[in-house]
């Protein structure tokens, strides 16, 4: 196979631009499309592209795409369980459809994907420290749209893709992971402030004071720091 200099600059004007929005710690959904986007760029005649990937219930979805077209091939390999994407994303290897109304690796996929406008498919699989994270497409309008080459492009592609969905993936749970325990901080204080509010005024130590906001708590089926926090605002406006 001859990889020449044309797609090694390809592959580097992609990784460039990937390591530009890396840089910039944007979200999951924005890489997403980024990929997406670079992908219908990377590869002549694809007049389509998207990103499978599994949603936070754990159901496979399409994550990014370039048009609706791409969703509904996609939601019907979701819905049917079978296609060239899924087999993509299960076998870990890149999956090349010449011509939809000719192949019968999927017979129910086929059947309903040959009404649509596309006829050609190209998939491979998004794999970054041993975990398959999804797949990676694009379809094509006409029949062999897509050869050898585009088979090693997609896949040197889905590589850093992979690398880069993983990476902001775990840069986003870290900073949801930050503001959950400044959340848990911020409700703490305001706890111990509701605590020192009710010991001032019922003359309480702080063990009973806590324990007359939690049986209170319970009482109007509140949140403990729901309640600090009522008690903590109605305390300031009073005094104001």
């Amino acid at each position: 196979m001859n990889h020449d200099l044309p797609l090694a600059d390809e592959l580097a004007a992609v990784s460039a631009r990937m390591s530009g929005l890396l840089l910039s710690r944007e979200t999951v959904g924005t890489a997403l499309q980024l990929v997406t986007s670079l992908a219908g760029e990377a590869l002549p005649g694809s007049a389509g592209s998207g990103v499978s990937l599994l949603d936070e219930h754990g159901r496979r979805t399409t994550a990014a795409a370039t048009g609706p077209v791409v969703e509904h091939l996609d939601g019907l390999q979701y819905d049917l369980g079978e296609g060239p994407c899924l087999t993509a994303w299960e076998q870990r290897h890149v999956v090349r459809v010449d011509d939809i109304t000719e192949d019968d690796r999927w017979p129910r996929w086929t059947a309903a994907a040959k009404e649509s406008v596309m006829r050609s498919v190209l998939s491979a699989p998004l794999v970054a420290g041993g975990d398959a994270l999804g797949a990676i497409k694009v379809y094509g309008r006409e029949p062999g749209t897509f050869g050898e080459r585009d088979e090693y492009l997609l896949t040197m592609f889905a590589a850093q893709s992979a690398i880069l969905v993983a990476n902001v993936r775990t840069f986003e749970n870290a900073t949801k992971l930050s503001e959950a325990l400044a959340d848990a901080l911020r409700g703490r204080d305001m706890i111990s402030i509701a605590k020192g509010i009710v010991m001032a005024r019922e003359h309480v130590d702080e063990g009973t004071a806590f324990a007359l906001l939690a049986r209170n708590a319970r009482e109007e089926n509140k949140k403990l720091r729901d309640l600090a926090g009522t008690l903590v605002r109605s305390t300031v406006r009073r005094d104001r």
